[in-house]
């Protein structure tokens, strides 16, 4: 087999799309798979954890801007602990890995591994939390966490154990609690559609579908080319059930005593997932500049006779981008051929190629390709680095634009239970329909197409039900608007 067919994507987006999925991760140097026995666990490879290191920078930069402070709190936590907030205990008990023994000895009480960390963090909470004067308060944690998933992993999608990070604060009033929630909820949005070039959707958990011991789960749904959601981010107003239960209260300016509100929020590396899948395509990864690893390639073409004059010229050019602050790798493998080169670096998801040959040398010139369209372009070498910004921010504006579009034609309406089905079975997608707020109801689509409720709007006075509708299922009075779709 040669180099090229080796570094080929051999599957289908459109039509073997979770075979692809495999394929990029994998070919693209982003993930392998862990040893025999470990199923549903991932080996992240560097270039992965370089976009998950993005990620985690551009949020924390936004998360400390807003008063939040970085902290770590153990990865196990005692039964006892989970069993203080009950509605933990149950939403999460199916997924739950217990530590019984240490070495020889059995350990007095079982250690959860941390499923997410309310009833770790919360109780620490509790002891830093005294006046008002504290409040609020504001800690996150960049983390790891295991839940033991019982359905089929994909690599960041799905897994066992996944990255994330997990933010707690408390607050005085119901006011300030909510106002946090939705800031988060905010920053996740503006991360989406900034730094990975995706839009998404925001709304509300169903009630029956929020997070365990939540008053409210809000939630930003990313929708991806073969018609799924994909649960973005998470932020939960908690209420005050968590301080009730771990004691969080407060002496307010009075002197009396208060129960604090508590929110918590998320993002995991599930956001790669969705990325990968979003923007890839049969050549290999696609990513938006702001996140790649390698925002520019330069790629030298010479003969014999010209290899001097071309790698100095095009040397001059990396150096000139490296010290504009753009990432640039600068491919001048010998033992390389261009057209392996430029194969192998589309693989890899690099949105510009620069390929400078004898002509571009001395003509003071570059032709830049843009990944993925393969759009070709000459540009002089004056002023480079602003001539490549401005292409760069071409790639991100071309990848939200189809993205936006793939959105914009796969939300749909439906007012009865046979278009729902209809609708999801035919063209995947989001539907909107008035629902009553019985989970019964979506129990009856989830049951015949595997699609469920991913959102119901929030705060958007175009998405309400008008008086006198009915719920598209059950002909009951509908409550509000929901979104079906299938999800990850």
């Amino acid at each position: 087999m040669s180099d090229d067919q080796e570094l080929g994507i051999t599957e289908s987006k459109e039509y073997n799309t979770g075979e692809w999925y495999a394929e990029v991760v994998q070919k693209a140097g982003l993930a392998n798979y862990a040893p025999e026995g470990m199923s549903g666990f991932i080996v992240t490879r560097p270039r992965a954890y370089e976009l998950w290191e993005r990620v985690q920078a551009h949020l924390d930069g936004l998360f400390k801007e807003t008063g939040v402070q970085n902290a770590y709190f153990p990865l196990f936590i005692p039964e006892s602990y989970l069993e203080r907030e009950k509605d933990i205990v149950e939403g999460f008990d199916p997924e739950v890995a217990w530590v019984e023994r240490a070495g020889n000895q059995e350990l007095e009480e079982r250690l959860a591994v941390r499923p997410t960390s309310e009833s770790i963090i919360t109780p620490y909470i509790s002891q830093w939390v005294r006046s008002h004067r504290d409040l609020p308060l504001r800690v996150n944690q960049w983390a790891s966490v295991v839940r033991w998933e019982a359905t089929e992993t994909k690599p960041f999608f799905r897994t066992k154990e996944f990255l994330w990070q997990e933010g707690h604060t408390a607050h005085a009033t119901r006011e300030d609690a909510w106002a946090e929630t939705t800031r988060r909820l905010d920053q996740y949005e503006a991360t989406y559609e900034d730094l990975l070039a995706m839009p998404v959707l925001r709304g509300a958990k169903p009630e029956h579908d929020k997070f365990p011991g939540a008053d409210t789960t809000t939630t930003v749904e990313a929708l991806m080319p073969d018609g799924k959601s994909v649960q973005g981010a998470t932020s939960h107003y908690l209420g005050t059930s968590f301080a009730e239960a771990f004691d969080i209260t407060y002496t307010d300016e009075d002197e009396e005593t208060q129960m604090a509100h508590t929110t918590s929020w998320g993002l995991s590396w599930r956001a790669l997932g969705a990325l990968i899948m979003t923007h890839s395509d049969d050549q290999g990864l696609v990513v938006p500049p702001a996140i790649a690893p390698e925002q520019v390639v330069v790629v030298p073409i010479w003969q014999a006779d010209t290899k001097d004059e071309v790698l100095e010229y095009s040397a001059d050019i990396a150096d000139d981008l490296e010290e504009a602050g753009i990432r640039v790798e600068f491919d001048d493998r010998d033992e390389r051929n261009p057209g392996f080169k430029f194969n192998e670096w589309e693989l890899k998801g690099v949105p510009l190629r620069i390929e400078i040959g004898p002509n571009e040398a001395e003509e003071g010139s570059v032709t830049l390709v843009h990944r993925p369209d393969g759009e070709s372009t000459e540009a002089d070498r004056n002023d480079i680095a602003d001539t490549v910004q401005s292409n760069l921010d071409e790639i991100y504006a071309k990848l939200y634009a189809a993205a936006e579009e793939n959105l914009a034609e796969n939300v749909r309406e439906a007012d009865s239970r046979a278009e729902i089905l209809g609708t999801i079975g035919q063209h995947g997608g989001y539907v909107k329909a008035p629902w009553c707020g019985d989970e019964a109801c979506e129990g009856e689509i989830k049951d015949q197409i595997a699609a469920e409720i991913v959102m119901v709007p929030l705060d958007d006075p175009d998405a309400e039900i008008h008086d006198g509708e009915a719920c598209a299922i059950c002909d009951d009075a509908a409550a509000e608007t929901a979104y079906f779709a299938k999800s990850y």
